[in-house]
């Protein structure tokens, strides 16, 4: 039931996908521009990029090994 209810919330999820007027593309092409022209700003401006889509990996990472580490205690106690 669990798993129905979560599919059932992904395809209403998905389904309602609005268009969304994102600026990427314009800081892509700040970057590229700056990079052309020799400026370090367009590099820095991707390293920022990079370092704010790997947090919530990380995050996620971290917190699915402490919720794993957990299970198993209580699992040991439970025995």
């Amino acid at each position: 039931m669990k798993k129905a209810i979560l599919i059932i919330a992904l395809l209403i999820n998905f389904s309602v996908i609005t268009e969304v007027s994102a600026q990427c593309s314009m800081c892509r092409q700040a970057a590229e521009s700056g990079i052309k022209k020799g400026e370090v700003q367009g590099r820095g401006l991707n390293k920022g990029i990079l370092f704010l889509m790997a947090i919530p990996y990380v995050l996620g990472g971290t917190a699915f090994i402490i919720y794993k580490k957990n299970k198993r205690k209580q699992t040991t106690i439970e025995q």
